[in-house]
């Protein structure tokens, strides 16, 4: 039975995939500040890191085969304030360094380490038409330069014969978190609220083809390098918006449009983000044979919808 150590096993993707790589017949090791804290099961245990100090669990880290990093501070969570986006930074790069020096440093037996990183590392589209692929230069705004970093400290893996996988992670779609009941909740008031025009391009994925491709980037030893993880069918903010609204609400609802000038003075800096357009191409992915189940906005709304309505 092997062993996968997980880096923000406890958010929101990190608790999808330990539950699928539970089912799949791994042992899963998660790291957090307070390990001791946790109950662990019969397949999950926990364990300690201290990312400021530099610190790690030097006996767990020597169990595992496979390293899921996907640990980092929410972009979302909080204004982009200069202290925030230093958070947001460290937390990225310093846990990278604290990965590839105990890789470096600790007697282990790590084969394969996928690492998360973000489309943020693309800038708006260019207006000719051209998806991003994964070949393009990191955009020069703050989650461009943010993603760059982010993937150069944990670059070194390769270096020290183990196969690196870097997944760059679109807006999720899921029901326990991130973006998706932000969009809902205008609906139980009637509103379907439209970010600025609504033109802008969101390159998007359902919580369950993002863990699928993380499994499957760990099973296939032909994977190495970047990826994008985005459905093969981007749509607009104004499309994401109202499907949603009609799984919801069916004809119950009213469009609203938030004003750019209104998203600038509630988010801050942040607002760029919500308002760029960046299409994404996911065909690097499908290439190595990876298959999605929810390739449009309507089958992935339409799961999402039935699924909170199943019973508990």
């Amino acid at each position: 039975m092997e062993t996968v150590l997980i880096t923000g096993g406890t958010g929101m993707i990190g608790k999808a995939l330990t539950q699928a790589l539970i089912e799949r017949g791994f042992q899963v090791i998660i790291l957090t500040r307070n390990g001791s804290k946790q109950k662990p099961t019969a397949s999950i245990s926990f364990a300690e890191w201290d990312i400021q100090k530099q610190r790690i669990d030097k006996n767990a880290f020597g169990k595992a085969d496979y390293i899921i990093h996907f640990a980092g501070a929410s972009v979302a969570e909080k204004r982009w304030t200069k202290k925030r986006k230093q958070e947001i930074v460290s937390s990225r790069v310093d846990s990278g360094k604290l990965i590839t020096d105990s890789l470096k440093n600790l007697p282990n037996k790590v084969k394969t380490v996928i690492s998360a990183t973000a489309i943020g590392w693309y800038g708006p589209d260019k207006n000719n038409g051209k998806k991003f692929s994964e070949d393009d230069p990191s955009s020069n705004d703050f989650l461009g330069q943010t993603s760059k970093l982010w993937e150069a400290a944990i670059e070194p893996v390769s270096f020290l014969g183990k196969r690196l996988v870097k997944i760059r992670i679109g807006i999720v779609l899921s029901n326990d978190g991130g973006a998706y009941p932000e969009f809902k909740k205008p609906l139980k008031f009637g509103f379907a609220t439209i970010l600025g025009n609504g033109k802008q391009i969101v390159s998007w994925i359902h919580i369950d083809d993002l863990v699928r491709m993380i499994l499957f980037a760990m099973e296939n030893e032909k994977m190495e390098g970047v990826y994008n993880a985005v459905a093969p069918h981007s749509v607009s903010n104004k499309e994401l918006v109202l499907e949603i609204a009609r799984k919801e609400k069916g004809k119950s609802y009213i469009p609203v449009h938030v004003p750019t000038f209104a998203l600038k003075i509630r988010l801050g800096e942040m607002s760029v983000e919500v308002l760029k357009s960046a299409t994404i191409s996911s065909e690097k992915i499908q290439q190595t044979g990876f298959i999605f189940q929810y390739p449009d906005i309507r089958s992935a709304i339409l799961q999402l919808s039935h699924q909170k309505n199943l019973p508990v």
